[in-house]
């Protein structure tokens, strides 16, 4: 029997909560881990990097393969990939080996960049085509945020009780991450139901074929878009800026507080807090852009979300560096799901997939340049001048959507939820929206079916 809008909104929320909570355990620890383990922050960005790179190459064949034959598959194989690279990092004690880590997890977030969540918006359509499912994508925020904050709840407890035997208390919460993500791929097996195509060697081979005819509309569709172009470049300023609070947040508070252990275990609340204040983001801001439209929203999210950056790297003592940590992820998490809105009003469901991963192919290697340009600021002039440095690029994304206020009208304040709402461009020259139509129009449609592609992370 098929799915109802509501049952795929129900199992989609329980997907994404595992899949993000194992996640919330290896958060805290992951820097102060390989510091532990003999690198350097420049060292870290440089490991780090090799997820990036990983992404920049995989990213986009990846997706139109999910295109061709679907997401449940990718999300198994990419299910697969996590628990080798959470497994190879218990024991990684060298660079090299942390390198591995690092472009072995790029691998798998090119597969996992979104399939699920399309999953999601396209099941959701083929239901009920009438149904909102930007109510889902806000309460995924929420989960999202909440998931992350009781993984990263349960690891500082994890590290509060110190090392196992040979376990030294900063890979506890990696070991019992393994476990979560054992959960999870046994949900994703019951859970996520999905029309696919006929099986097959023949049919794979044609899938493949058909995956770089995907991707050129994909491009086609940046290119004849100002809006879309535009958001996707906000990606390379939110990459480059979120490792002011991802990477080099646990390194500062462990230099306030004189210690990595105690860091981390300070860490583990306050990540729950951090996660739950964005989850609190995340549902709150749909009031916001009710009133003032999601552009203008996303602009002042990003810009608070940088002022919050310049507090963690500049307040002394660890309450005022997580207090501005909080502020940071409550703007980080409403940003995100605003973000998402406008993506997905962009594009249709047969290149979903294509057109969301060409924002985490931008995003990544811009992560894994500013972990590597932060670092080895932070090795030379500190930490502080490291995240002022971020901060400023951070804050810098809020230009990007210029664009798409003006295809809204500017400053007007939204009447309805359809008529200027920046995530429905008029379909006017001036806002690149016939542009954008005449590429939908063009790209052919090879199934009748709405459920098809999508990804982000």
């Amino acid at each position: 029997m098929p799915l109802t809008a509501r049952q795929v909104r129900r199992r989609y929320l329980v997907l994404h909560g595992l899949r993000w909570l194992p996640v919330g355990l290896v958060i805290p620890v992951t820097i102060l881990l390989m510091q532990e383990r003999g690198l350097s922050l420049t060292q870290i960005g440089l490991a780090a990097a090799a997820q990036g790179l990983l992404v920049l190459i995989l990213e986009l064949p990846t997706a139109g393969l999910a295109d061709a034959i679907g997401r449940r598959p990718l999300l198994i194989v990419a299910a697969l990939v996590n628990l080798a690279a959470t497994g190879l990092l218990v024991v990684a004690d060298t660079f090299a080996l942390l390198v591995a880590v690092w472009a072995v997890q790029g691998v798998y977030r090119a597969l996992d960049s979104g399939p699920l969540e399309a999953w999601y918006v396209d099941s959701t359509l083929a239901a009920d085509p009438d149904a909102g499912y930007e109510k889902g994508l806000a309460q995924g925020g929420t989960v999202l945020g909440l998931s992350i904050a009781a993984g990263a709840l349960l690891s500082g407890g994890l590290v509060a009780l110190g090392p196992v035997g040979p376990v030294t208390a900063l890979t506890t919460p990696v070991l019992v991450a393994v476990v979560f993500q054992l959960v999870s791929l046994l949900a994703l097996l019951t859970l996520l139901v999905e029309t696919r195509p006929a099986a097959g060697a023949g049919a794979l081979r044609s899938s493949v074929a058909a995956a770089p005819s995907m991707l050129g509309q994909a491009f086609r569709l940046l290119r004849r878009s100002r809006v879309l172009a535009a958001l996707v470049a906000v990606e390379i300023f939110w990459g480059f800026g979120m490792v002011t609070f991802e990477n080099l947040l646990p390194v500062r508070l462990a230099e306030v507080v004189g210690d990595a252990d105690r860091a981390a275990a300070l860490l583990g609340p306050g990540s729950t807090v951090a996660w739950l204040v964005s989850a609190g983001g995340a549902a709150l801001t749909p009031l916001l852009t009710r009133r003032l439209g999601a552009a203008p929203v996303a602009m002042l999210l990003h810009v608070v979300q940088g002022v919050a950056v310049v507090g963690m790297g500049l307040l002394a003592g660890p309450v005022g560096v997580l207090l501005a940590y909080f502020a940071c992820y409550a703007m980080h998490g409403g940003a995100n799901s605003v973000y998402k809105g406008l993506v997905h009003r962009q594009v249709d469901g047969p290149h979903r997939t294509s057109v969301i991963s060409l924002t985490s192919m931008v995003g990544m290697p811009s992560a894994a340049l500013g972990g590597v340009l932060l670092g080895m600021v932070a090795d030379r002039a500190g930490v502080p001048t490291a995240m002022l440095f971020g901060a400023v690029v951070l804050a810098a994304a809020a230009l990007f959507y210029l664009p798409v206020w003006r295809a809204a009208g500017g400053w007007r304040p939204p009447t309805n939820a359809t008529s200027a709402d920046p995530a429905r461009p008029d379909r006017g020259p001036e806002s690149g929206g016939a542009e954008l139509a005449d590429a939908e129009a063009a790209a052919p449609r090879r199934s009748a079916s709405p459920v098809r592609g999508g990804r982000r992370r």
